[in-house]
């Protein structure tokens, strides 16, 4: 699949019923935001596992695929992890290896390669899970009602839906590209003349979004739209007893890992300093 079709596949996943996907869109955000928060906090890699093994636990629990989750977040993991495995090189510590020119792999390095990754796993999960579980537009709306300044969601709201829109008009041109036959990837088409063409469809989608950008700005001043609109918010939905349990349920898992993190888990040393 292309990576353009993965934004209705994500849209297809929030439509889904489980406990998970009808909890308030607040309380949904606010809870991984924590896990995160946490996450980025511990320095104890066995944490950050058990950590793993919650969130997948609500995955299943989600009637989400746990094959298309984790392949969601390999694809994005590269350009994180890309800066991990650099630290067995710079950091300073105890040489487990020597290379050629002098480079040297540190024990200290590894343990701070393999907190990072296991931070950004847990972290990219919880991106994931909350992606499937609420709807673009939720999440907007979960930010204004926590605040969030209203022409900050404004902005956000909008961005969504040109997302989509962008996504339309990409979807044309290529269906349009290809009954010509056009394929980028054609080996036997001069490179220089491929690369013309592709310029050429970043000319055409910018000029189709602006046009696009223009139609809908002028529909939206049409139905009353001004600087001084606000988002629709559902102000009669309350956090009922199944998100105060999804909050109390986090939180206690987490205080539990705490628990465990100062009086049973081994106390590994992590740069020098001993993990707490």
């Amino acid at each position: 699949m292309s990576a353009e079709g993965h934004l209705y596949e994500l849209e297809k996943e929030t439509m889904k019923k489980s406990i998970l996907h009808s909890l308030d869109g607040r309380v949904k955000l606010l809870v991984l935001i924590f896990i995160i928060i946490y996450a980025v906090y511990t320095t104890n890699i066995y944490v950050l596992a058990l950590l793993e093994i919650y969130l997948v636990a609500l995955i299943l629990i989600s009637n989400l695929s746990l094959k298309t989750s984790a392949l969601k977040i390999l694809l994005i993991i590269p350009f994180g992890a890309s800066i991990a495995v650099l630290q067995p090189f710079v950091h300073a510590g105890t040489i487990i290896y020597t290379l050629p020119l002098g480079i040297h792999i540190t024990s200290q390095g590894l343990m701070f390669m393999i907190l990072l990754i296991s931070r950004l796993i847990v972290t990219l999960t919880c991106v994931v899970l909350l992606s499937s579980l609420s709807p673009m537009q939720e999440v907007a709306e979960s930010f204004r009602k926590l605040g969030l300044p209203r022409d900050f969601s404004m902005v956000f709201s909008l961005f969504i839906r040109f997302l989509f829109m962008f996504y339309d008009e990409l979807q044309r041109i290529r269906n349009a590209q290809t009954t010509r036959n056009f394929d980028i990837f054609n080996k036997k088409i001069a490179y220089m003349w491929r690369l013309r063409q592709v310029a050429y469809t970043v000319a055409m989608m910018f000029l189709r979004s602006y046009e696009r950008g223009e139609s809908v700005y002028l529909s939206m001043l049409s139905r009353g739209y001004s600087d001084k609109s606000e988002l629709y918010n559902d102000k009669n939905k309350k956090i009922d007893k199944n998100d105060y349990f999804f909050i109390s349920t986090t939180i206690l898992i987490i205080i539990c890992l705490q628990i465990l993190v100062v009086f049973f888990l081994p106390k590994t040393v992590y740069l020098g300093i001993p993990t707490l």
